[in-house]
């Protein structure tokens, strides 16, 4: 069985690559890259969570597969949402989002 120490080393580092795209990047679609990482690192500790515990319900990878259904209803609203910002607009750049023309 694998050491529990390396998937959550793993988990901290997809965590922080998804924080950092979410608060360094300007472009709409990196910042959704960043928080898919985020919630990538999420299942990733719910698996290896349950995997530690003598859970018999499996809680973790249940979590896991609510975690992924979440997560795609959310990437298909979010692409929706910057693309109509783009075909008003012309770019996604978020810091021009409160600004009117």
């Amino acid at each position: 069985m694998i050491h529990p120490v390396l998937p959550m080393i793993l988990v901290g580092l997809l965590f922080g690559i998804g924080l950092y795209g979410v608060l360094a990047r300007r472009n709409a679609i990196l910042v959704l890259i960043g928080v898919e990482l985020m919630l990538a690192a999420a299942g990733l500790l719910f698996v290896t969570v349950g995997a530690l515990t003598s859970d018999t319900l499996r809680a973790g990878q249940v979590m896991t597969i609510f975690v992924i259904t979440i997560a795609a209803a959310e990437i298909s609203v979010a692409l929706g949402v910057i693309l109509a910002v783009f075909r008003a607009r012309g770019n996604i750049d978020l810091t021009e989002a409160g600004e009117s023309e």
